[in-house]
């Protein structure tokens, strides 16, 4: 079996736990990692014996590293010519010239939900359109909240046939790690309406109708999605097999609330360091079944996305895809959670 050999464009957030869950896969390996200076992050990267590479290939540039204590094996043209794929983690509105940089290299790229769909074309969940993304060049990995609504929403669709659906994003104000952003003291309401939450989802899964609002609230651990989906008429459903519906679904938890003591989303980031989860990290999405209520043909509930890491998987199955090394969406995420679990021991 041939290795895929990963590079890492953007060792922050994302990057960093890409990185890792790529580490864990016996089907691809890291090949680099970028950076834009000497930084803490290359210590971690070095730690995981993950050679460093300069963003920029301004020998200007590639030089801040010399007086470092990291080597700099290059710029990422060099990262790029020893790859098959590359995960690009670098911040917003860079996606165009790293696009035009991956297709003069011959790299396929694997794009965050942050740029936009128009920047690929393609955009790529796991349990959406797997094979849609089969042997394409270039793709985006939804966003966080995307990847959270597609989640629950696909099986419903999948059951159902038609699906028209309303949320309301309560958007966690910044990362953790991010000083930079507010609000501090106030609930902000994103006023460009609908927000681009919802409709992204229609990217990935066009037949599923749906619209969002969006507010953003000064919390960093999480975001909350209410959401009322209408389903058809005759759709067989009850709450209850709903609820067992999504307890079968890959990568998402459903977990009474009042009878876990787990009401909240600080309670829920609890449990994900409780359970031994790295950075507290919970790749799966988190719905309260005492909040799951269907009521004739509307269906009430509550979720919980973890901003930080719930995307992290897919861009391991969106690898195998563009790959061609795994058809089945299944059993790509089953390969990819079972080798991050024994990467962490949990």
């Amino acid at each position: 079996m041939a290795i895929v050999k990963v590079a890492i464009n953007g060792y922050g957030t994302i990057g960093k736990r890409v990185a890792d869950a790529v580490d864990a896969q016996d089907d691809m390996e890291v090949v680099g990692v970028t950076k834009t200076g000497p930084s803490f992050g290359c210590e971690m990267a070095v730690r995981k014996n993950f050679d460093i590479y300069s963003t920029s290939d301004d020998p200007e540039v590639i030089r801040t590293f010399d007086n470092s204590p990291f080597e700099c094996k290059g710029g990422l043209k060099e990262l790029l010519a020893i790859s098959d794929v590359v995960i690009d983690c670098s911040p917003g509105k860079m996606g165009e010239d790293n696009l035009r940089k991956y297709l003069d290299a011959g790299v396929k790229s694997v794009f965050q939900g942050g740029e936009k769909h128009s920047l690929t074309g393609l955009s790529y969940t796991s349990c959406a359109n797997h094979m849609e993304n089969f042997g394409a060049k270039t793709t985006r990995v939804v966003s966080c909240n995307t990847t959270g609504l597609s989640r629950t929403l696909v099986p419903l669709y999948e059951h159902c046939g038609s699906l028209k659906v309303e949320c309301t994003m309560i958007r966690r104000a910044a990362d953790p790690g991010d000083s930079k952003k507010g609000p501090i003291n106030a609930i902000k309401p994103v006023l460009k309406v609908p927000s681009h939450h919802g409709p992204d989802v229609m990217t990935v899964k066009p037949e599923i109708e749906i619209n969002s609002l969006a507010v953003a609230v000064p919390t960093t651990i999480m975001h909350l999605h209410a959401i009322i989906a209408d389903l058809p008429e005759g759709h067989g459903l009850s709450t209850e097999s709903v609820i067992e519906m999504w307890k079968e679904t890959p990568r998402v938890i459903v977990m009474n609330g009042e009878r876990n003591r787990i009401t909240t989303t600080a309670e829920v980031m609890e449990m994900a360091r409780d359970i031994g989860r790295k950075w507290g990290d919970l790749h799966e999405i988190f719905v309260w079944e005492d909040g799951v209520r269907l009521i004739g043909n509307r269906l009430y509930y509550f979720q919980a996305i973890h901003q930080e890491s719930d995307v992290i998987p897919e861009n391991i199955d969106c690898i195998r895809a563009l790959m061609k090394i795994e058809e089945n969406w299944e059993n790509s995420v089953k390969k990819t959670d079972e080798a991050i679990a024994r990467y962490y021991n949990i």
